[in-house]
């Protein structure tokens, strides 16, 4: 091997093994690593920041707006009450996820599929008490495994069927790669029930902030309309979807009576209710309900930069002693007041008629170039900045019909993955899915930047030949074992490469050295070629060898170590299942 070679080798072996220890962050890791690469001249300079235009780059910051406009959307409220039932365990639900994405994954982009389910996965774990570390690795782990069972599941498929059809002249269709990639998928979904405390339970770092300020008590006002769906139900039916963490705590009626909020209480058109509890779950019953908030107007003048923000009345703010109505705040302001907390107070006036006090915790909303000066003038301090829904409008199905037809253009229309992707975020920003002023806020900047910084590093084996002797090294090794033997080899060294190349430069370096390895042996290439497809497609070592890994990493709040504990078993378990129902599909 000439020097570059070695050098090569060398600098992945050394970052890889600064990931493992965990000392300096990942993205820092991938820069420093392609400096030294620079430097030593493996990776020209004028090609170094090439992995900012990868697809791959693309195609993950595009699923994270497009995950967190599912997320805002409240679709996936609906969806998580129906596949999560308040008696089932974290077990059950984590099934419950991975069945759900590896089935989407077989007909959609496993990107896609994961993209969907990522919102409902966080619910889920919030609301179960358990990080969603928890979930979202499996998930990824789930959407490859799916991925594997049809022709459009996962990028691999489609190159394999292409290098097929070169050398027989027929190509894979649809569903032959269903009977390996179900078995496949079969068992790994049941060592993922089983296994998944193999993971260390992660939480972001910014989570703590959050739980540090969450408020349970908020109290607001909303009242029946017309389109009102829970006209005619009874209060029982209203709180259902917040699952206990808000409830009504008085009805006012049309005329000015009040009633008991009893759970069979029946609502009627142009009640006003007033309903405490946390922040989300009081969202959860104003948009299911289709309720309107209360005295919420806008200016004629209003512009589209209108948000909520949450703040704590101090010692010495004008405001004490005042209410909404006695301010005259939306005629003074142009600021709607959403909702109020105080420790250890319910309240049952009217939210305009409460007086509020020093301490309070009021949730604001208007425009947001003025907010911040009406905070200070008022001696008001603003809480950590959060992502608060209670007021904020719905956009219903939209982002989830963006995602499909993205899908669908993928998988039938032949447009690009990161094209489809991108068209799909940028849809999302343009309709509202996404506000503009929180847009960048959901692109995970470190996962990004160590993409970026990985793809030219990894690229270097190509450039510098280290891919040839590797494969020159496969094909010599191979020729010596048993015909499983050299399978399971192919089958390995396809996993073993994927995390250093994406995983369609797996397919275009491995499907050849395969099939002419079958060739001077006299066996049929089917079996081999679909060895690299699996292997290509199943990268459960690290976060960088597949973007469905990548995309749940800051999420989950997962370490570069994280993933070997819960993969290399399961990739073992692949290597083991594989090799017999290959033979057994595909007989050589």
């Amino acid at each position: 091997m000439r020097s570059d070679q070695w050098l090569s080798l060398i600098i992945i072996a050394l970052m890889m093994a600064a990931f493992v220890w965990g000392r300096y962050r990942y993205d820092i890791v991938a820069a420093g690593s392609l400096l030294a690469a620079v430097i030593v001249g493996i990776v020209p300079a004028k090609e170094a920041f090439s992995g900012f235009s990868d697809d791959i780059v693309i195609i993950v910051g595009s699923a994270l707006v497009v995950s967190a406009a599912i997320s805002r959307s409240g679709v996936m409220d609906i969806a998580l009450r129906r596949v999560s039932p308040e008696k089932r365990g974290p077990r059950a639900q984590l099934i419950i996820l991975v069945v759900i994405v590896a089935v989407l994954s077989a007909f959609i982009k496993n990107i896609g599929a994961l993209a969907i389910m990522i919102p409902v996965a966080v619910q889920m774990a919030r609301k179960s008490s358990v990080s969603p570390s928890m979930f979202l690795m499996p998930m990824s782990f789930a959407s490859l495994l799916g991925g594997l069972m049809t022709q459009i599941g996962t990028s691999p498929n489609i190159i394999v069927s292409r290098v097929r059809e070169e050398i027989t002249g027929t190509p894979f269709t649809m569903f032959d790669y269903t009977p390996v990639g179900a078995a496949l998928t079969v068992v790994g979904i049941l060592f993922l029930g089983a296994c998944y405390k193999l993971l260390p339970e992660r939480r972001k770092d910014e989570a703590s902030m959050h739980e540090a300020v969450k408020i349970k008590n908020y109290t607001t006002e909303a009242s029946l309309t017309a389109q009102s769906t829970a006209t005619g139900q009874s209060i029982a039916w209203l709180q259902k979807p917040a699952q206990g963490d808000a409830m009504v705590t008085a009805i006012i009626s049309d005329n000015g009576a009040r009633r008991t909020p009893l759970p069979d209480t029946i609502l009627k058109d142009g009640d006003v209710l007033i309903i405490e509890g946390e922040q989300g779950a009081l969202d959860k019953i104003v948009s299911e309900g289709k309720l309107r908030l209360s005295d919420r107007k806008h200016a004629k003048d209003a512009v589209k930069d209108v948000s909520s923000v949450e703040a704590i009345v101090g010692e010495h703010s004008r405001l004490i002693g005042l209410s909404a109505k006695d301010l005259s705040l939306f005629e003074n302001t142009g600021l709607n007041l959403l909702a109020v907390s105080r420790r250890d107070k319910r309240f049952v006036e009217r939210l305009g008629e409460i007086k509020i006090r020093n301490g309070d915790v009021l949730v604001l909303q208007g425009n947001l170039q003025r907010l911040p000066d009406m905070l200070r003038e008022w001696d008001c301090l603003p809480l950590v900045e959060r992502d608060l829904k209670l007021g904020s409008v719905r956009t219903g199905l939209i982002p989830v019909l963006i995602l499909m037809a993205t899908m669908g253009a993928t998988a039938f229309g032949g447009v690009p993955v990161a094209t489809a992707f991108f068209a799909a975020a940028f849809l999302m920003v343009v309709s509202g899915c996404v506000p503009l002023r929180s847009l960048y806020s959901h692109l995970d900047a470190p996962i990004l930047i160590m993409l970026a910084a990985l793809i030219p590093i990894s690229d270097s084996l190509r450039t510098t030949g280290t891919t040839e002797v590797i494969a020159d090294l496969l094909s010599r090794t191979a020729a010596i074992l048993p015909p499983y033997g050299a399978l399971a080899l192919i089958l390995a060294a396809a996993m073993a490469v994927t995390p250093f190349l994406n995983n369609a430069a797996t397919v275009l370096v491995m499907a050849p050295i395969a099939a002419t390895f079958a060739e001077k042996l006299g066996f049929a290439p089917d079996a081999f070629l679909m060895a690299v497809a699996i292997g290509a497609g199943c990268d459960f070592l690290t976060p960088i060898g597949h973007q469905c890994n990548t995309l749940v990493m800051g999420p989950g709040g997962y370490r570069f170590g994280d993933y070997a504990r819960l993969g290399l078993p399961l990739s073992i378990l692949v290597l083991i299942v594989s090799v017999p129902i290959l033979l057994i599909a595909w007989p050589i």
